[in-house]
């Protein structure tokens, strides 16, 4: 099973080396999407966890326990196709390939399954067309 989680962590927990904590004690993958961790400041992290159901229930507790804000992130990245100039950027961003320009028609293709929700396209399109609803 996967979950996308976004954690918060206080000061005093930062240092934490939570990822391999979560491999290590609960057999979880932790795929980081992205992160902001600086010692001595609150921290963010997204992830996306993978393992057992039952292991990840235990990691997410263990995690709340720690002071670790945990929430279940269910954004997406939204492209608006009204405004959308199809000029294909976003592509050269996209770590996972979900942005893509159709060969044939030259219009921008997102598949969604694959999305990562990195917002790396977000910043890169130059008419503002790509937003995440997080």
């Amino acid at each position: 099973m996967k979950k996308r989680v976004t954690l918060s962590f206080p000061r005093t927990v930062v240092q934490m080396p939570v990822t391999y904590r979560l491999a290590k004690e609960f057999n979880i993958a932790a795929n980081i999407i992205r992160a902001a961790v600086a010692p001595n400041q609150v921290g963010k992290l997204v992830l996306e966890l993978s393992g057992d159901i039952d292991q990840l229930e235990a990691a997410i507790d263990w995690m709340k326990s720690n002071n670790i804000g945990v929430s279940l992130t269910t954004g997406e990245i939204v492209i608006d196709e009204e405004i959308c100039v199809h000029c294909g950027l976003c592509t050269g961003v996209c770590p996972t390939e979900s942005l893509t320009i159709n060969p044939n028609s030259y219009q921008l293709q997102f598949r969604q399954q694959t999305c990562i929700v990195c917002e790396q396209c977000i910043p890169t399109c130059p008419v503002q067309a790509i937003t995440s609803n997080m």
